[in-house]
């Protein structure tokens, strides 16, 4: 169990940089600091959310419109956590 928890818990861990570069990028695009335009933003940018979406359109279905915002990055987020601590307890025992 314990080398399958640390192979978890890898996966895991590059899921959740990968969503910090989403959410990262993604308000810099917003607030304008960088800009689509640039071929490298672009790819970055898109290949994020080409990546995600699948992860996030379910979650979608499921949480009201709050007018604007997209509250689907914290519920992929909080589950992250959650799996990493089971995980983690799992292994403990």
């Amino acid at each position: 169990m314990t080398t399958l928890g640390l192979i978890l818990l890898a996966i895991l861990n590059v899921a959740w940089w990968i969503l910090i570069a989403h959410i990262v990028i993604g308000w810099l695009v917003n607030f304008q600091v960088l800009n689509l335009r640039q071929p490298i933003v672009a790819q970055i940018y898109f290949g994020l959310n080409r990546l995600l979406e699948p992860v996030y359109e379910p979650i979608r279905r499921f949480l009201p419109t709050a007018g604007g915002m997209d509250f689907s990055p914290i519920v992929v987020f909080l589950g992250i956590v959650v799996l990493r601590i089971i995980i983690t307890q799992n292994m403990l025992y």
